[in-house]
């Protein structure tokens, strides 16, 4: 074999074996998971055959591409990422390769632990007091984050309403008056659930208690009227 055919022949093998698909048991025990990529939304990583794929954004089967060993090339993010431990909380984290290199890497996407959920997770799964909990902790560290948003909640939960779903739609609402206990449009908010679900003497309490926050709530006032009218 010639000497330049020699030299090709081994620099093929070297780039195939960089650009190899394949990760290691090691790697992939390390590395499966679900990250926090923000309060709410999920990255799930998981491997098929050894070859990393991600969920997220919706997209069941992201497949990036592997640039080394521990280096992958998102083209959904257009980012580089890769998995590193934390030595300061020993937690593994996704992380975004700097695209200048002076600047330091950033933990970004903390690894959940197996009974973690997102808030949302946790309201489909009808765990409502630990969604509040799961909001209230977001409200602690930050009361700007659109999930925890008064007029964000109250949307979901007039389309549980909507679908009738009333425990639901109800769960949401209360988790809305803990979250805002001096929001009148909370209580309004709650009592059009119960009474929609029914619940006529509860509905009025509870209009009641939004006028005594805004004694110009035009809804409640009008529903009051309506409901003791009948009884």
């Amino acid at each position: 074999m010639k000497k330049t055919s020699f030299y090709a022949f081994i620099i093929t093998i070297l780039f195939m074996s960089c650009n190899s698909k394949t990760n290691s048991p090691e790697f992939i025990k390390n590395n499966t998971g679900r990250y926090l990529y923000n309060s709410d939304e999920i990255i799930e990583v998981y491997f098929n055959n050894t070859e990393l794929f991600l969920k997220w954004h919706g997209a069941a089967e992201i497949q990036p591409l592997k640039v080394d060993e521990n280096t992958f090339y998102v083209k959904e993010m257009n980012e580089k990422i890769q998995f590193k431990k934390n030595p300061e909380n020993n937690i593994s984290y996704i992380v975004l390769v700097p695209k200048n290199e002076k600047d330091q890497f950033q933990y970004n996407f903390r690894k959940l632990n197996d009974d973690e959920k997102t808030p949302t997770e946790y309201l489909l799964n009808n765990e409502f007091d630990k969604a509040l909990e799961a909001y209230q902790s977001i409200k602690q560290h930050d009361s700007l984050d659109p999930i925890i948003e008064e007029a964000y909640l109250n949307r979901l939960g007039y389309n549980e309403l909507k679908n009738k779903n009333f425990s639901k739609a109800l769960a949401v609402f209360k988790i809305n008056m803990a979250l805002y206990p001096n929001s009148s449009n909370t209580y309004d908010s709650y009592a059009d659930a119960l009474f929609k679900k029914g619940d006529t003497i509860e509905a009025i309490e509870y209009y009641k208690k939004s006028l005594t926050l805004d004694s110009g709530n035009s809804n409640a006032i009008r529903q009051i009227k309506r409901l003791e009218k009948k009884e």
